[in-house]
């Protein structure tokens, strides 16, 4: 399958680019893509089974969203260290137990962000340090009433839905 790519635009945090790609059943297409460096999403569950969730505000949406503590990878950085310098920065903790939850698609129709999911346990809390663009408040909401805003509408946040649900399908350790 071979891909010609004219950029339209670079910026910070995505690649425009206009692709023409020869697909498998034989017929060439003109595509706008985006590329995106990814990011990595956390499900940080406290010892109460808790999850943390961020109230953020999002210019692109309109309104404020519920979110997972997540971010995007700096550039040659590993995804669990994505995780671990985001839950720390947005939401003020670190934890002792880490497991991965495996990745998502964000929009694969035009954009190759791949983001990587990651359940963490035994936290503490350190000094959040959030950047100067973000707008949040950070919540402590009983798993049972997470799980249901997955299920009702109220999280709309796809990595924060399929995270959660993932989370809470994952075995316990040593099971």
């Amino acid at each position: 399958m071979s891909v010609e790519r004219r950029e339209i635009y670079r910026g910070t945090v995505v690649d425009l680019g206009l692709e023409t790609a020869d697909l498998p059943n034989g017929h060439t297409l003109s595509l706008e893509v985006i590329r995106h460096r990814g990011g990595a999403a956390v499900v940080a569950i406290d010892e109460e089974e808790r999850v943390c969730l961020l109230r953020q505000y999002r210019h692109a949406a309109g309104d404020w969203v519920w979110e997972l503590p997540a971010g995007k990878r700096d550039a040659d950085e590993a995804p669990l260290l994505t995780a671990q310098r985001e839950l720390e920065e947005e939401a003020g903790l670190q934890a002792a137990d880490w497991r991965p939850l495996g990745e998502i698609l964000t929009t694969p129709g035009f954009c190759d962000e791949v983001i990587q999911l990651f359940l963490a346990r035994r936290l503490r809390t350190v000094p959040p340090r959030p950047e100067a663009h973000e707008v949040f408040e950070r919540h402590w909401i009983p798993l049972p009433t997470a799980q249901e805003w997955a299920r009702d509408g109220t999280l709309r946040d796809a990595k924060t839905v399929i995270g959660l649900l993932r989370a809470i399908a994952a075995p316990v350790r040593g099971q």
